[in-house]
C-alpha cells in the first residue's frame, strides 16, 4: 500500500502524470472517492502523459470513452450502472480482460466483484481545501510491479 498527499490539482496531475510514465499496457486502474474529489482530473492528467491530444471528459452519461495514445485508453464510469448485467451489456469484462491497452475504471467500488484480480486501487479522500490523499493498493503480479516502481519514485528514501 502507498499513500500520497497533493496539495493542488496540479500535484494530483504531476501523480498521475508519474505513473503514465510508468504504467504498462493491461492495466486496470479502479478510481474511487465522492463526487468531484479529482477522478476524472487524475484520468485527464494520466491520459495526457500517455499522448491523449483529444478532450479527457468523464464518461458519466455514456459510461465508456476510447482514447487513442500510444495504447488504447478505455474510461469507464460506472456512477450511473445499476448492475453486473449492466456491465455486461456494455461489453465491460471484454474490455477489462484485454491485455492491450490500458483501462480506467471510475466508481468501481459499486462492483467489486467484477473487478479483475490483477488491478490497482486508487482511493482518494478530500482533506483540506485541495489537499488529496491518494491510497494505492495493488492486486496481481503486473500491478504490484507497477506500485513498487511508484513508490521508488515518490519514496526514493525508502
Amino acid at each position: 500500500m502507498l499513500t500520497c498527499i497533493t496539495h493542488s490539482p496540479e500535484e494530483t496531475a504531476h501523480l498521475a502524470g508519474t505513473i503514465g510514465k510508468i504504467i504498462h499496457e493491461g492495466t486496470v486502474i479502479c478510481l474511487d472517492g465522492e463526487l468531484g474529489v479529482g477522478k476524472t482530473l487524475f484520468v485527464r492528467a494520466l491520459a495526457r502523459t500517455l499522448g491523449v491530444e483529444s478532450d479527457v471528459t468523464s464518461p458519466t452519461f455514456n459510461i465508456m470513452n476510447i482514447y487513442e495514445a500510444a495504447c488504447p485508453i478505455v474510461h469507464f464510469d460506472l456512477y450511473r450502472i445499476e448492475s453486473e448485467e449492466e456491465l455486461e451489456d456494455i461489453g465491460f469484462y471484454e474490455y477489462v480482460e484485454a491485455t492491450e491497452g490500458i483501462v480506467l475504471i471510475e466508481w468501481a467500488e459499486k462492483f467489486p466483484d467484477a473487478m479483475p484480480e490483477d488491478r490497482v486501487q486508487v482511493n482518494i479522500a478530500a482533506l483540506d481545501g485541495e489537499e488529496r490523499q491518494f491510497t494505492f493498493a495493488a492486486e496481481g503480479e503486473l500491478s504490484t510491479a507497477l506500485l513498487e516502481e511508484l513508490s521508488d519514485i515518490v519514496n526514493p528514501e525508502h
